[in-house]
């Protein structure tokens, strides 16, 4: 063989063998090191006051559910208090929460549309709590979600709790379309009983206030908030008694606008704190960033590699390799117009895997043009049209 064969062998193999790493090497080293010696948080019944910051841009339809759920949360009356962070909306939602005035909950409007992170951080002026609680309009926390984040707070090793996301479709009911981010919240229980999860769910999070001195307007707030804590010597981690629920994206076209814009948010925040990914310095930390958020943000060009490299080797065996990676990827491109096919598990799981990596590489290419997803219009998920189901 020549020596292109050699390196595309090479290639190839370390491609793929990373990419098994992260999606699922990474999951079982985890598996394996918290059955020996896990990290559980020492939870106690505390009531320090909270401020819970709801992110609102056009959520009319929405956010006056959100509202009365959120002020029939099982915490004590007079230990929390309610913002709406209202970025420039236009469609009545500043008016639906005003209504709310004599409640107690109160309206930070940002006069001018700049994103979710700059009108979080004019109502996180405004806020006093000594936790902050940032949830979105879509998401309906079950009614024990805050007691059950504020406890991990008893543990000064904690500065930060996510919840955990549940989807469901618009009568409340649980829905098959949520195989993937139950996956995710496995990996995220796992990263808390290691050390540290190294993002925070968008849809609802709780981190201690003096966490939030470093606010900025063009950082995804929700990943930002984990680099936050383990800057400080604190953990973050996930509580899987803490539960919100929304519903799922119906839309193919936009659940692919929505994980590209999450995606370029989330390597635009990495790429800002590459420090963090230093071993001697933030240890047991860096190593989960950089095996679920580096190595996952980098699978799409690795398998773009392995694909190259598979077909420039020469030798049959590499040929048949790169036949099946091209059918897979046919497959799955097919299966997105043809609803048959989508009937099939394997064609499904084809059909999300592609998509997830497409919008990546996507991603990538926007953040490589300097482009930034800064402003901000909220996925349309229909509102739960149904009264809270029981427990989750």
């Amino acid at each position: 063989m020549t020596w292109l064969s050699w390196i595309s062998i090479g290639l190839f193999w370390a491609s793929i063998g990373l990419v098994a790493y992260t999606y699922a090497g990474y999951p079982l080293v985890l598996w394996a090191l918290t059955r020996w010696r896990p990290r559980d948080a020492r939870k106690a019944s505390i009531q320090p006051s909270v401020s819970i910051i709801i992110a609102a841009r056009n959520e009319a339809d929405k956010i006056r559910r959100k509202i009365e759920h959120t002020l029939a949360l099982d915490y004590p009356a007079g230990r929390f208090e309610i913002l709406v962070a209202s970025d420039a909306s236009d469609d009545g939602t500043d008016d639906i929460v005003e209504e709310y005035g004599g409640q107690g909950v109160r309206l930070v409007r940002a006069p001018v549309r700049k994103g979710k992170e700059n009108a979080q951080g004019l109502a996180l002026a405004a806020a006093t709590g000594d936790i902050i609680v940032m949830t979105d309009s879509a998401t309906i926390l079950e009614p024990d979600a805050l007691r059950r984040l504020v406890e991990n707070f008893a543990d000064p090793s904690i500065g930060a709790v996510s919840s955990e996301d549940f989807l469901v479709d618009a009568a409340g009911n649980p829905t098959a379309e949520g195989v993937y981010v139950k996956f995710e919240m496995w990996v995220r229980r796992l990263e808390s009983r290691f050390h540290s999860i190294v993002g925070l769910s968008g849809s609802c999070f709780a981190i201690r206030r003096e966490l939030c001195g470093y606010w900025p307007a063009t950082l995804a707030s929700d990943f930002l908030s984990a680099l936050h804590a383990a800057r400080a010597g604190c953990r973050a981690i996930a509580d899987p008694s803490a539960r919100g629920r929304f519903v799922a994206v119906a839309s193919t076209q936009a659940e692919m606008r929505r994980k590209v814009r999450t995606f370029l948010r989330g390597i635009t925040v990495l790429m800002a704190n590459v420090d963090l990914l230093n071993p001697r310095r933030h240890g047991r930390f860096a190593f989960q960033l950089l095996s679920h958020k580096f190595l996952r943000f980098t699978a799409p060009i690795l398998l773009v590699i392995a694909l190259v490299a598979s077909a420039l080797v020469g030798e049959r065996l590499y040929y048949v390799a790169a036949a099946a990676q091209a059918a897979f990827y046919l497959l799955a491109y097919a299966s997105g117009g043809v609803p048959r096919l989508q009937q099939q598990r394997l064609v499904r799981v084809a059909h999300f895997f592609t998509m997830v990596q497409a919008a990546m590489l996507m991603a990538w290419v926007k953040y490589l043009m300097g482009q930034q997803q800064v402003t901000w219009e909220p996925t349309r998920r229909p509102p739960i049209t149904q009264g809270a189901p029981p427990s989750l």
